[in-house]
């Protein structure tokens, strides 16, 4: 981008024997022009694509079960980015029965899931804002590890990122009392249409720019990449919350740090935008195929169930895999009690769609058993 400033570096008086340098970002809200025609026909590319995804879940028919599954997917991957080890499968077990030493992480992803779900659904009353980040926020952090720091409100105090102290930081983002201007600042950013910048654009600077700014104290990142999909709801570009980068981020995460950390060192936007929009195409694409797999299945499932299946048990049988793939992981119980039917009744159930191959059975256990949706499960992941 022509002419743009990431920010400079600021000494901060503590009032001790030492001070500290903060990164004090340039504001965002203004415009910007690029001459890197690169830019222009990675975003080309990146749209089409977007849009298609979103075109082709609008479509879906029960597309809320499978939004579910990547909200599931979403979570353990940008938590894994922060280095919380739970795989997709294990989301959908109770926490009783994962091992002791699994569970801070699986009560990580939960939360994580639980603050994406509320903030989607704020979104359908409230604009994107601060406020809103600040509910998904406290949601993230409560009653798990990061409980200690401040859930749902703004740092005033420095933190930073590497090193094990303030002093050998590879990072130390803005002074507490530079937070209230910047936070203003990209709120109006990502309200102001006068702008004419493209969303995608705007999504990836503002990205970059919560992340540099790093208002709280634990969970930037996951909030941060949260924001992606918020706004993009927001400004009406995806009808239904279908595209989240973790997973690209993930298996790029080298570069994704060192492209944010080059945005600030060497003021280089561009190099960030391509590798975002890049980002978009890949993620668009991998989701309206993994869609388009949980479409087929369930199709099989359906047309399984039509011809092995007696009459008397079809209905029954077409509920309990309508609930599998909302929780592709349950209990004998846990069955019993969503459909209303006796535990016996449920047992059998299982049992029978475990014979046709749509279920199996993972404990090897007689009592609390735990059955899967093991083909759906390894579409998502």
């Amino acid at each position: 981008m022509t002419q743009f400033k990431s920010g400079q570096y600021k000494t901060n008086l503590t009032g001790s024997s030492y001070n500290y340098k903060s990164f004090m970002p340039e504001t965002i809200n203004k415009p910007y022009k690029w001459h890197d025609k690169d830019i222009n026909l990675l975003l080309e590319k990146a749209s089409s694509n977007l849009s298609k995804l979103n075109t082709f879940a609008l479509q879906m028919p029960d597309i809320s079960f499978f939004i579910k599954m990547h909200v599931a997917k979403e979570a353990t991957t940008s938590s894994e980015i922060e280095g919380t080890q739970t795989n997709i499968e294990e989301v959908f077990i109770e926490k009783e029965n994962l091992v002791p030493e699994k569970r801070d992480d699986w009560e990580e992803v939960q939360n994580y899931i639980k603050a994406m779900n509320l903030a989607i659904n704020k979104l359908k009353d409230l604009p994107l804002s601060i406020r809103l980040i600040k509910k998904a926020h406290k949601i993230l952090l409560s009653g798990v590890r990061g409980e200690k720091k401040n859930p749902g409100q703004i740092r005033k105090t420095q933190n930073w990122i590497g090193g094990t102290n303030i002093n050998n930081a590879n990072f130390v983002p803005p002074h507490p009392d530079d937070l209230p201007k910047l936070l203003s600042d990209l709120e109006k950013f990502w309200h102001n249409d006068k702008l004419q910048l493209p969303y995608l654009i705007k999504t990836a600077i503002s990205h970059y720019q919560f992340e540099t700014i790093h208002p709280f104290l634990d969970g930037n990142g996951r909030i941060g990449r949260l924001i992606i999909t918020l706004y993009l709801i927001d400004v009406s570009i995806l009808d239904k919350p279908v595209l989240y980068l973790s997973h690209f981020l993930n298996q790029n995460r080298t570069k994704y740090f060192q492209l944010l950390s080059q945005v600030r060192k060497e003021n280089n936007m561009d190099q960030w935008l391509k590798f975002f929009l890049k980002g978009v195409t890949s993620t668009s694409k991998k989701g309206i195929n993994t869609l388009q797999k949980a479409v087929n299945l369930k199709r099989d499932y359906d047309n399984l169930i039509n011809k092995k299946v007696s009459s008397r048990q079809k209905k029954l049988s077409k509920k309990a895999l309508s609930y599998l793939l909302s929780d592709p992981i349950v209990t004998v119980k846990e069955l019993s009690n969503e459909l209303g039917i006796t535990f016996p009744t449920a047992n059998s159930l299982l049992d029978a769609l475990e014979k046709l191959e749509i279920v199996k059975e993972i404990t090897g256990k007689q009592r609390n058993r735990q059955f899967k949706l093991k083909n759906y499960i390894e579409i998502f992941s």
